[in-house]
């Protein structure tokens, strides 16, 4: 049976507006579940950033969340039944149906990596505007931002360690957050709070909670001042800089050992993550969602430390 083909007009789950003539406010609009990405969300954001790029008005793009919470990161619950035919595909690495490691390879390179990679070298400037969580895949969509305004109450994660996997795919940690914080963060799978990640000069700016789109938008109007020629140039001229430092062969590596991880915890537990890492309410859920048996997990693991 031949699916419907997903229509990146429809914006699924994304809310287009412009906030001004030439500032363009692309929000995700699935506050019921925390702004959690399904590929239908990723594929919508895709082409409402491929709008505000091919839009000779708009000069500067907002990237916002609904409800009290940036995003949740990937959505654990699935992708309602659809797969990679349903939506237009954008990279050509291809293989999404391959045995073994690389039909998982393919689509974490084709939804994730590349795909951020992507918004991230999107000439026209870019604001991330940052409330409440943004955990695991929420870091990696403001990442992808030249620049994150967050609210005082923010606070970032990224649990993969937890749950057996060598960080999020889009790897930034370092370059956001300079090497002993990105390895303490990671090691620890603790909170950083907003006030803590702009110390790290990942956040630019922290503000109170009512005024994150107004900050967003007054950021957004002076760059927009700017020639549009001119704040792309200089955007390029610091990604590549960036770049040439390392950033992406760094980034390719992370992204390999991500890969290595999903195979080891499928090889041991039947599952691309490892359980033995998180709670056991959480593993109970994990259990229960992809109808696995009970893990056998020795107990001392479980005991509080």
């Amino acid at each position: 049976m031949v699916t419907e083909k997903f229509d990146p007009e429809a914006y699924e789950g994304i809310r287009y507006e412009h906030l001004t003539d030439d500032i363009v406010n692309i929000a995700m609009a699935r506050p019921q579940v925390r702004n959690a990405q399904d590929m239908a969300m990723t594929y919508a954001l895709n082409a409402a950033f491929d709008r505000a790029a091919h839009d000779d008005s708009v000069k500067v793009i907002i990237l916002s969340g609904d409800g009290p919470h940036f995003s949740a990161g990937h959505d654990m619950g699935g992708d309602r039944a659809m797969t990679w035919r349903n939506f237009p595909t954008v990279g050509t690495w291809a293989g999404f149906d391959g045995k073994g490691v690389e039909g998982l390879y393919g689509r974490e390179k084709e939804i994730y990596l590349e795909m951020c990679e992507r918004w991230r070298n999107l000439p026209k400037p870019t604001i991330a505007a940052v409330q409440g969580t943004c955990v695991a895949g929420g870091l990696m969509l403001a990442w992808t931002c030249d620049i994150i305004i967050a609210t005082e109450t923010a606070r970032f994660k990224d649990p993969t360690l937890e749950f057996g996997v060598a960080g999020v795919e889009y790897f930034m940690h370092p370059w956001e957050l300079g090497t002993r914080k990105a390895k303490e963060w990671l090691l620890t799978s603790d909170w950083l709070s907003a006030e803590d990640a702009h110390s790290c000069g990942m956040v630019n700016q922290v503000v109170v909670d009512a005024e994150l789109m107004n900050a967003a938008l007054v950021m957004a109007r002076k760059i927009a001042a700017k020639s549009t020629f001119v704040a792309k140039a200089a955007k390029e001229a610091i990604n590549h800089a960036q770049d040439v430092m390392g950033r992406r062969n760094a980034m390719m590596h992370a992204f390999g050992l991500h890969q290595l991880s999903h195979s080891h915890s499928k090889q041991q537990w039947n599952i691309l993550i490892d359980p033995s890492g998180v709670a056991p309410s959480v593993r109970e859920k994990i259990r229960a969602r992809f109808n696995l048996p009970p893990f056998d997990i020795p107990s001392e693991r479980d005991k509080p430390t």
